[in-house]
């Protein structure tokens, strides 16, 4: 499971300038990147319609002005054996049974979007969207039937990789407790490029965060559609390996892709000291409760992990939702406004503050214009993109299916 890290209410309380509501939402809002536990809509505090201690529930998607979001079909990291193919495929399908029984329990707030018209139908309607997005192409078993068994589900983009190389590509965090080495042996295997091919064929976007530059530079030459970054930021900004240099960025732009900067707090301004705080802190909750290691559906939302969180908060404040918009401008400095976006991934490690659940959305808004973003400039970068390449790579599978 991800480590979630999620800020004290404190901080989210306190943001000073930062709390500054937009004159005027944009016509869409999206969010290509937002997390599910495994328990969701199974157990009561993890009901998509109730009151949660999730990032991004219906309530707070309808309060903060949040219009569409993909849900992320995501899978750990795992051995490559036909045991460790099949958890991963099995975990995956409970996955998008959750987001099926969330779907049918409230038709009429929200709807699945299978299609850009799809969500701008829904928006003039009044609902939600909710979109599939699949993280760590290790849940595809291996097999490439169960990438068209993701598209006839509803997943529109397929993530590579996760952290750990996989039967895909390298990843660009390489796990050595899965054996990987330092240094990437391979970019992209016989089978990542089949997954590229069929993705064209079916109207699928590759997404290329968490993927070794190696691997991202493959996809580019391989892939007949844009290829979108689904939640990666700016590496000139914060020198992390998930974050995408100056020139990856302009690459995926060339190739008419998208580039959705992530707001999650290491990727944003790298802090050693807070990252060591919060490590000792979890390992410090599952001591306590008797566990080996942290789990996030367990343990962060415990007492002792949420006081702990506010220690940190105050001690070592994160990064907020203008030191987020830095890189989103840096981003359009290299790329260009036609190709960089939105993601939070919330409930699965990101939150700033300012915009620590979806509450907080126009909090991003307001960051955004005090940057010096215009109207049309915002409206592209919160959905427009996003919508715009998802839009080509749909049409582009559709013409190579009637040729």
């Amino acid at each position: 499971m991800k480590t979630v890290r999620k800020l004290g209410i404190a901080l989210a309380i306190a943001l000073g300038s930062t709390t500054a509501v937009a004159q005027k939402d944009p016509p869409i809002t999206l969010d290509t990147h937002v997390d599910i536990p495994f328990a969701y809509m199974r157990e009561a505090r993890f009901d998509f319609g109730k009151q949660t201690p999730l990032q991004v529930d219906l309530d707070k998607m309808q309060r903060g002005g949040l219009d569409a979001v993909f849900f992320i079909v995501y899978v750990d990291q795992g051995p490559l054996t036909p045991k460790g193919w099949a958890h991963a495929v099995a975990q995956a399908r409970t996955k998008y049974d959750d987001i099926d029984l969330m779907l049918k329990a409230y038709p009429d707030q929200i709807r699945l979007a299978r299609t850009p018209d799809d969500v701008r139908t829904n928006k003039a309607a009044g609902r939600l969207s909710a979109m599939i997005g699949v993280e760590n192409g290790y849940s595809l078993g291996h097999d490439i039937k169960n990438l068209d068994a993701a598209f006839a589900r509803g997943a529109r983009y397929v993530g590579l990789a996760h952290m750990g190389n996989n039967d895909l590509c390298s990843s660009s965090t390489p796990e050595a407790d899965l054996g990987d080495t330092p240094l990437p042996e391979y970019s992209i295997t016989d089978f990542g490029r089949s997954v590229v091919k069929r993705a064209n064929q079916l109207g699928i976007m590759v997404d290329v965060s968490h993927s070794s530059d190696a691997c991202v530079r493959e996809v580019l030459a391989l892939s007949t559609s844009p290829v979108i970054a689904s939640h990666s930021s700016a590496r000139a900004l914060d020198n992390h390996p998930r974050n995408l240099s100056d020139d990856l960025l302009r690459a995926i732009a060339a190739k008419g892709g998208v580039i959705q900067a992530v707001a999650v707090q290491e990727f944003i301004r790298l802090d050693p000291a807070r990252d060591l705080a919060m490590k000792a802190l979890q390992a410090q909750v599952a001591k306590q409760t008797g566990d080996k290691s942290f789990a996030s559906e367990k343990h962060e939302y415990l007492p002792a992990y949420i006081d702990g969180m506010k220690r940190i908060d105050a001690a070592l404040p994160p990064p907020n939702v203008d030191d987020y918009v830095a890189h989103i401008k840096h981003m359009v400095e290299v790329a260009g406004i036609d190709h960089v976006g939105i993601a939070s991934d919330f409930d699965g490690g990101g939150g700033l503050a300012g915009w620590n659940d979806a509450t907080q959305t126009r909090n991003v808004t307001a960051a955004l214009r005090r940057a010096g973003f215009s109207d049309a400039d915002i409206a592209k970068i919160w959905g427009g993109n996003l919508l715009r390449v998802w839009g080509e790579v749909t049409q582009r599978a559709t013409a190579n299916h009637a040729n």
